[in-house]
Parts: C-alpha cells; structure tokens; sequence
C-alpha cells in the first residue's frame, strides 16, 4: 500500500514538470502573455525588497528609502551588482 501511495505521489508531480518540456516546442504563446511572463520575477523580487526597504531602521525609514533609490539609480545605469550592494550599505551606514 505505502508503495502504492509513493508512485502516484510521483507521478501526480512528475508529470507536470516534465510534460511541458516536451510540449512547449509545439506551443506558440502571443506575444503578449510572453511580455507578461518575463514581468512576473521583477514584481515578484519588489514585493519581497520593498517591505525590507522601509523597516531596516525601524524610527527612520527614509534610511532604507534612501539606499533603494541609490540601489535603484546604480542598476538603471547598469553598474555591477557588487558595487550596488556595497553602495547601498554604505548609504545606510553614512545615514546612520
């Protein structure tokens, strides 16, 4: 019985993941939907950083607004990301 359980168990989640694989050679996704999808991440990423950004100083939240914009300004100019992370803790310690 328990083997029973752990096949299916198995298959339920192994076909799943391994049926797109073979199918999304013959599937054609608009345009659209596509634009949407590769969206998804970046809201996914600032939904979990903003709240972070607003309470790493508790009393003084314009602390971690101020290193969000400097990490913001840094990506959209392209600078590498050890350098954003280092310059954005710098702000908040100079902040400090």
């Amino acid at each position: 019985m328990p083997v029973l359980l752990l096949v299916s168990l198995f298959l339920v989640t192994v076909i799943p993941r391994i049926l797109p694989a073979f199918l999304m050679d013959r599937m054609i996704i608009p345009k659209r939907l596509t634009w949407f999808l590769e969206g998804i991440p970046y809201a996914i990423l600032g939904a979990l950083i903003f709240p972070g950004i607003l309470t790493v100083v508790q009393d003084r939240p314009w602390i971690g607004v101020g290193a969000g914009l400097v990490a913001t300004v840094l990506s959209l100019v392209r600078v590498p990301l050890v350098l954003v992370v280092l310059l954005s803790v710098s702000v908040v310690y100079l902040l400090l």
